[in-house]
């Protein structure tokens, strides 16, 4: 498991990487990848395109990290999902929360 993050200052856009695993090995990497800038990114982004599993504690984190980003006026996008992580987002109805690309 690898958690990469890259902010686009012109942008305001914070990119999330995950790679590999996401579950709660994941916990503190993911955490401080957001809550470590000197700035709050007006959007975010989470790569999933090099993710191969994402559990319930993975699920848990994404709800954080839409609370930190503002709850109900966040913008959060989960992009590039395999199939079988986009159907157990689908499944928690995260797309009620998330866009979902």
């Amino acid at each position: 498991m690898t958690i990469n993050a890259n902010y686009d200052e012109q942008a305001q856009k914070l990119t999330i990487a995950v790679q590999g695993r996401f579950d709660f090995s994941a916990h503190k990497d993911f955490r401080e990848s957001y809550e470590d800038l000197s700035t709050t990114p007006s959007s975010f982004s989470i790569d999933m395109s090099d993710a191969n599993y994402i559990d319930s504690s993975a699920l848990g984190m994404l709800l954080l990290l839409r609370d930190h980003a503002g709850g109900d006026h966040a913008d959060v996008e989960i992009v590039n999902c395999s199939a079988d992580v986009k159907k157990i987002l689908t499944i928690s109805n995260f797309d009620q929360l998330f866009t979902i690309h």
